[in-house]
């Protein structure tokens, strides 16, 4: 019977450290979040962060008619969203370069190389979505009759 407050005590000990480590790392999360979407303001002239709803941040700039920053997904760890005219103009791929080089870490000409490459493939042979992986970035560009989009992610293990 003394055995049974014995095993009860670190079943509870590691029970509250489970909770505390859960708790204290979803803020870390946001705040990382957070401090790349500042980062973006202040390195690319004209964005202005106008919505931050948990791990999901919307961001506004003259050149692309939506834009957000998505921080932790299921199967990425961060997320650049950008929408523009059918016909993308230079600022948008000077955008999404900026803000993908920022994001990723990675030079802003393989950024640029990419989404580029992305847009350009959409046509009569390759259909209206195309999803390719360049530089360990994954980029998806899908386009209607009036817009295109493009997503770049980076995956969980990367």
């Amino acid at each position: 019977m003394a055995l049974g407050p014995q095993l009860r005590q670190p079943t509870l000990l590691a029970a509250m450290l489970a909770l505390v480590a859960a708790i204290s790392a979803s803020p870390a999360q946001a705040d990382r979040c957070n401090d790349i979407a500042i980062e973006l303001k202040n390195q690319i002239d004209g964005i202005k962060i106008s919505v931050n709803t948990g791990n999901m941040i919307y961001l506004t700039h003259p050149a692309a008619k939506e834009l957000s920053l998505g921080c932790r997904g299921r199967n990425y760890s961060n997320e650049l969203y950008a929408k523009t005219d059918r016909k993308p103009k230079p600022q948008f791929f000077e955008l999404i370069a900026s803000a993908g080089a920022i994001i990723f870490t990675i030079p802003k000409p393989d950024v640029a190389t990419g989404s580029s490459r992305c847009i350009k493939r959409m046509g009569i042979l390759r259909g209206d979505k195309v999803s390719m992986r360049f530089r360990r970035l994954n980029m998806e560009c899908t386009r209607t009759k009036t817009e295109a989009s493009i997503v770049v992610t980076r995956g969980k293990d990367e």
